[in-house]
């Protein structure tokens, strides 16, 4: 197993992508504190784990806030003596055009999908540091390097995360911390499902998303899931401030 022994937490992990890595890094051996500010949802995913013979619990956090994210890793560390591994998954996204977008939601996007990222890495990375090092993963997205113009907000933040990953890693590579981001496009989650569920023809959105990719479907969260464990495992030993996309070929294209 690829994580035997290394303690990781995984933030947004009660559904989608966050709970298929949370899942798979208890597969590959990993203790996982599964972070989620929705309580049964984060409690359910790290229920499931145990019962499977594994290693997981649940923590309370909301990611925005620097008070609930230091003692998230504190509470980590002082359970279970180290940290070796942080996904930053969380995110939340609120479909506005630009003009359109209030300076609310703008906030909100901010503080979650960038200030959370931020804030995790902040109080994490001295603690992963004190382990040996280790290895931070962000979640971005493509739309951090191409636009949507019903999705500005969220643009701006994912662009954001990928530059904070190449600077913290430019940081912290020299004390044995390996910082990466993955870039996924859509993917099977409650997240997507609402956004399709939202459309007069549900199915008919999901075949014409589906048809922009060169594989003509979206990803499973397990798929996004195997990069992250790469990623958090030994096997990506010498990348650091990368850009992993994990789109089915939807950006190779110009027309």
């Amino acid at each position: 197993m690829k994580l035997t022994q290394r303690v990781a937490i995984v933030t947004g992990g009660g559904s989608g992508i966050g709970q298929a890595t949370a899942r798979l890094f208890a597969e590959e051996g990993a203790t996982v504190v599964v972070v989620d500010w929705h309580k049964d949802a984060g409690e359910a995913t790290a229920r499931a784990i145990r019962d499977s013979g594994l290693k997981a619990e649940y923590c309370y956090a909301d990611v925005s806030k620097a008070a609930d994210v230091e003692a998230m890793v504190s509470a980590t560390v002082n359970t279970h003596g180290r940290l070796d591994i942080l996904f930053n998954n969380a995110a939340v996204q609120i479909v506005a055009r630009l003009a359109e977008t209030t300076e609310e939601e703008w906030d909100r996007i901010h503080s979650v999908n960038l200030k959370g990222v931020f804030l995790c890495c902040k109080f994490a990375v001295r603690r992963i540091i004190q382990s040996g090092g280790g290895s931070i993963i962000n979640m971005a997205s493509i739309l951090g390097f191409v636009g949507d113009p019903d999705l500005a907000a969220y643009c701006a933040a994912k662009g954001g995360v990928i530059a904070l990953t190449k600077a913290a890693a430019l940081t912290y590579g020299p004390e044995g911390v390996r910082v990466n981001c993955i870039c996924p496009g859509d993917v099977e989650t409650p997240l997507l499902k609402e956004y399709f569920d939202k459309d007069p023809d549900p199915q008919k959105l999901r075949d014409e998303v589906s048809s922009k990719y060169a594989l003509r479907r979206v990803a499973r969260p397990e798929e996004v899931a195997k990069v992250a464990v790469f990623l958090a495992s030994g096997d990506s030993s010498f990348i650091t401030g990368g850009m992993l996309v994990v789109d089915g070929g939807l950006t190779i294209k110009c027309y």
